[in-house]
């Protein structure tokens, strides 16, 4: 098993695109622990790093626009290794305007191929979405060779990326890893935002605020805590050895009332929950199977659902004082 033999950066340039999101800002950390040179790239006025990336000698922040040549070639200069963790959509919206999800990230992305190729990049690792691709699952948990059917924009353009990213590998020998991550949570993570449940119901628990659930709660979907995750990507820099795609998950699903109960007995507070219509884009499962993970890519999550709640409880309480 691979799990635990991390690569060592020895001074190469790393770049992270979205290094200043939720996933970016763990990753950017732990690369720079193993000695990367890191160069975040992401949008002028997103939320700031922390000065401890800021002060760091190996650490440069890039800023620029994804949809600009000029500003991903920049950004690619130099480096070995590349990142891809931006999107421009998000799952429930990309339906309202397919062509920009197309332009903005599909388009972006064969940019970013191109430079690359031109750049002589070693590998990009590319996050794409275990709850979206496969769409409407016949079985459950999910393994990678299940039809990917999507039934969102946001499905459909990352399945482009990836046969992109395939077709480069195929044409020019540029390596890639594709992770098909599940619903990532943890330190970090904003209560406030509008995608990720276990951070939003965590905070609205917390502040005394409705939760509104589409459907009856019964939804399942495959929760994975942040260090697991982390984890995956660092393995995903070594040699892909013609295994290029894998489902990064806990491979247990659990309900959306199953989430809600278990922040409220960690939290010892009341949900107040309010139960909508169902949306026609939730399919009512999505449990993928990590089997190829853990054979190929030397990987198995560490922390459990329970203990990930926990977790982000105490660090969401550490930060509010």
């Amino acid at each position: 098993m691979l799990e635990n033999r991390f690569p060592v950066g020895e001074g190469r340039l790393c770049l992270v695109l979205g290094g200043r999101g939720f996933i970016g800002s763990h990753l950017v950390s732990a690369l720079l622990t193993r000695g990367f040179r890191v160069r975040c790239f992401d949008r002028p006025h997103v939320e700031s790093v922390g000065d401890s990336f800021l002060s760091n000698p190996d650490f440069e922040l890039c800023e620029g626009d994804f949809t600009s040549e000029s500003d991903v070639a920049e950004a690619l200069r130099e480096c070995e290794f590349c990142y891809h963790l931006v999107s421009t959509t998000l799952p429930k919206s990309s339906n309202s305007d397919p062509i920009f999800d197309v332009e903005s990230n599909v388009v972006g992305s064969l940019r970013l191929l191109n430079h690359a190729k031109k750049n002589g990049l070693k590998k990009v690792v590319f996050v794409s979405s275990g709850g979206t691709v496969y769409g409407a699952p016949t079985e459950i948990p999910i393994p990678e060779t299940h039809p990917t059917n999507p039934i969102c924009s946001y499905g459909i353009t990352k399945l482009m990326i990836e046969k992109y990213l395939s077709l480069f590998q195929e044409l020019h020998g540029l390596d890639y890893t594709v992770l098909r991550l599940a619903n990532p949570f943890g330190d970090g993570q904003r209560t406030l935002a509008t995608q990720g449940a276990i951070a939003v119901f965590m905070g609205r628990v917390l502040r005394g605020e409705p939760i509104e659930i589409w459907g009856d709660g019964s939804i399942v979907r495959d929760y994975i805590y942040i260090s697991d995750v982390v984890n995956a990507l660092l393995l995903s820099l070594f040699p892909s050895n013609n295994q290029h795609v894998f489902n990064i998950g806990s491979g247990r699903g659990h309900s959306l009332n199953e989430v809600i109960s278990a922040i409220e007995a960690v939290s010892n507070c009341q949900a107040v929950r309010r139960y909508l219509d169902a949306r026609t884009f939730d399919v009512p499962a999505n449990v993928l199977n990590i089997e190829a993970a853990r054979k190929f890519l030397g990987w198995c999550p560490k922390v459990s659902f329970d203990a990930g709640i926990n977790n982000f409880y105490k660090w969401i309480r550490s930060v509010e004082g």
